[in-house]
């Protein structure tokens, strides 16, 4: 199940890394990092999206020099490699170092809608 939502989720995970990059190719960095959670929230239960987007923000925090993001997506990597495919993660969790790694958060209906979607179609 969890590579058949990967493969699902695909192409919505993306298109918010794509509208990331044409925030930063216009030097949005904030909305850059709003995509990126945008993406962290649809992703986060697939191991390989979780990861991939807290490398991107990683990368986003060498970029602006954000010390505090850098150290924890360091952390979070660790945590979305190791703690996914055993379906520890927060739904809704945005994935940035500015709310606590454990805490579930509220997800917006338009990706609710979508995650719910992607899983539903699982059980066709």
């Amino acid at each position: 199940m969890p590579l058949v939502f990967s493969q699902r989720i695909a192409s919505i995970v993306e298109a918010e890394l794509a509208n990331a990059e044409r925030a930063r190719s216009l030097s949005d960095t904030q909305l850059e990092f709003a995509h990126l959670e945008r993406a962290h929230v649809l992703g986060q239960e697939s191991t390989y999206w979780h990861v991939k987007v807290h490398m991107l923000m990683l990368v986003w925090a060498i970029r602006n020099r954000s010390i505090r993001e850098l150290l924890g997506q360091i952390f979070r990597i660790v945590g979305a490699a190791t703690k996914t495919a055993f379906g520890l993660v927060p739904p809704g969790n945005t994935g940035g170092a500015n709310v606590s790694p454990f805490k579930k958060m509220p997800i917006e209906p338009e990706l609710a809608t979508v995650i719910h979607k992607a899983k539903s179609d699982l059980a066709s």
